[in-house]
């Protein structure tokens, strides 16, 4: 009698696959996945998902088909079978300053429900997730978080510096040079000369923007391997880092080892102390929060100013300092910054990662290289706390965040210039008719107002190529690239449209903005208020078909992340 060709007994780690590639019955499964390539024995074994952000819009995630091979090379060196599925990305800066841009934040939402659908309709046993732009990232922990299956990410690396000119460059100085060009500091000869080298290659934005401030939240939340997410995109060391990342999510899966049980309450206070702790992206914020809110773990916008309070600032990155990511890696990355905040109680040294260590045995193990001067000690900080607070006031009651990494001003206060749109305040900036002391304001760009909750960083880096990034405030509803900086405030909630005091502006109002007090005020009576907010009517929705009209039907306030939600 020739031999049962099922009689084999499952993998044991094989937790959710079993259902779908055992027995005699998944017949029809088998002959499907046959069909791609694998045989009785790929499918025997446990089943990675390898999840792909690669996309052809921009450099941040072109390297990733290459490093899902050692990915997957790493998964079967380990004894499972990976099986590679892509989603989307939208590129912030490719998309700024345009409608296009209102797909960002979206995106955050459909990659986790990408991943999220198709974990649980293959039943993988694991998963590792490629990430590179700025929703990537989030969006793939959100993910991990709801399927809660053993899985990491792995960062797929920072793009190198351009040169221009003798000096280090990044995108950052491309859209500055803009606003130098609409000043007429600049002709159109240098803007070409400077966009051509400033993106050389494979890899996310250099600076300590979104990108990049959240592949370092990762780390510190334990789901990427300490020091892996810092290698750049065109280092040797990329490959082998994927590897790595194969063989971890292997031991993962053999020991069952959930994204609950790494990304704790204390692992997200980890994150936002490195993020306050290198000038980080406000962004975080909303990433932060949405996090753990797939994972119910109770965090509030205020926990950010807490945090950030009590963090000094100690690595010296742009847009508020000097350096980019490569220098920062070179200097030693993110396991010699997290040494010196244990050194003054300011993590919480017994959280867990996916490489098995804890905080405390990656800063001891931390290696510095000599003569850097990326990571300063925590004695001798950059700037006392973090490159972060959250305000409140009668125009933000719900909260807003003000970027405080970069400038030194803690108080403005001055007349409203008022715009409903990004472009309408694109067009007053370009066309000079901002004027020192302004504070502008840009609204109905929320969540919901948007829809999609735009960064702002065409207007303010014209700005600040205009000289007048040290002579006026900006507050708006939608929020600020990782790469701008100045007084600039946003998250303002409740937005425009949900009835916010930032709906009712006026030309000439004055605008408090005060940083020690956390208070965004307009200096208005109760009764003027009353009144405005009577005459308020709100405006058409811009969109009343398609993703962006259901994500603004089910989207939250800032504050809260700005994560959709069933009504």
């Amino acid at each position: 009698m020739s031999e049962n060709p099922y009689a084999r007994p499952s993998d044991p780690a094989k937790r959710k696959s079993a259902a779908i590639t055992d027995g005699p019955d998944r017949a029809p499964a088998r002959a499907m996945l046959k069909g791609t390539g694998f045989t009785d024995e790929d499918l025997a074994r446990p089943i990675i998902g390898v999840a792909t952000t690669w996309i052809e819009t921009m450099p941040c995630n072109l390297n990733q088909r290459e490093l899902a091979t050692y990915v997957k090379q790493g998964i079967r060196d380990a004894g499972g079978t990976p099986m590679e599925f892509n989603t989307i990305a939208v590129s912030d800066g490719v998309s700024m300053g345009t409608e296009g841009m209102r797909a960002s934040l979206v995106s955050r939402e459909v990659i986790a429900d990408s991943i999220e659908l198709v974990a649980r309709g293959h039943l993988f046993d694991g998963l590792v997730c490629l990430v590179g732009c700025d929703k990537t990232i989030p969006g793939a922990a959100m993910a991990l978080a709801r399927l809660d299956i053993p899985g990491l990410a792995l960062y797929s690396g920072s793009i190198a510096p351009g040169r221009f000119r003798g000096r280090d460059v990044t995108i950052q100085d491309v859209f500055e040079v803009v606003g130098a060009h609409a000043a007429g500091k600049v002709g159109p000869e240098e803007v070409h000369a400077l966009e051509s080298v400033a993106c050389p290659g494979a890899g996310a934005c250099g600076g300590q923007f979104t990108a990049n401030t959240m592949s370092m939240a990762m780390e510190l939340l334990g789901i990427s391997p300490a020091g892996l997410n810092g290698i750049p995109a065109n280092h040797p060391l990329k490959k082998e880092a994927a590897v790595q990342a194969g063989h971890l999510a292997m031991k993962l899966v053999r020991a069952n080892t959930l994204p609950s049980e790494i990304v704790t309450r204390e692992a997200i206070e980890n994150a936002i102390t490195g993020v306050a702790a290198s000038g980080g992206s406000t962004n975080a914020v909303l990433h932060l929060l949405a996090i753990a809110r797939e994972l119910g773990i109770p965090l509030e916008i205020d926990d950010f100013d807490v945090i950030a309070e009590r963090t000094p600032i100690i690595v010296n990155l742009t847009p508020g300092g000097k350096y980019v990511a490569t220098d920062l890696h070179a200097a030693g990355g993110v396991p010699v910054m997290t040494r010196e905040l244990l050194s003054k109680e300011l993590m919480h040294p017994g959280t867990r990662n996916v490489d098995g260590r804890t905080t405390a045995e990656i800063g001891a193990q931390a290696k510095e290289a000599e003569g850097q001067l990326v990571i300063v000690p925590i004695d001798t900080p950059l700037k006392p706390t973090g490159g972060l607070g959250i305000m409140h006031g009668n125009l933000s009651p719900e909260g807003s965040v003000v970027k405080l990494a970069g400038h030194e001003r803690r108080r403005h206060v001055g007349p409203a210039r008022v715009f409903d749109s990004e472009e309408e305040c694109f067009a007053a900036v370009k066309a000079q008719a901002i004027v020192a002391g302004d504070v502008i304001v840009i609204r109905y760009e929320g969540p919901v107002g948007g829809p999609g909750m735009r960064e702002m960083l065409h207007v303010t880096a014209a700005i600040v190529g205009e000289g007048l990034g040290e002579e006026v405030a900006l507050i708006t509803d939608g929020r600020f690239s990782g790469a701008t900086h100045g007084l600039m405030v946003g998250h303002v909630a409740p937005e425009a449209v949900r009835g916010g005091l930032i709906g009712i502006l006026k030309d000439g109002d004055t605008i408090t903005l005060d940083v020690d007090a956390r208070r965004l005020d307009v200096d208005l009576s109760d009764e003027e208020i009353a009144a405005r907010t009577a005459a308020w009517v709100a405006p058409t929705p811009r969109y009343t078909t398609g993703v962006l009209a259901k994500y603004a039907s089910l989207v939250s306030s800032a504050a809260q992340g700005a994560v959709t939600q069933p009504k």
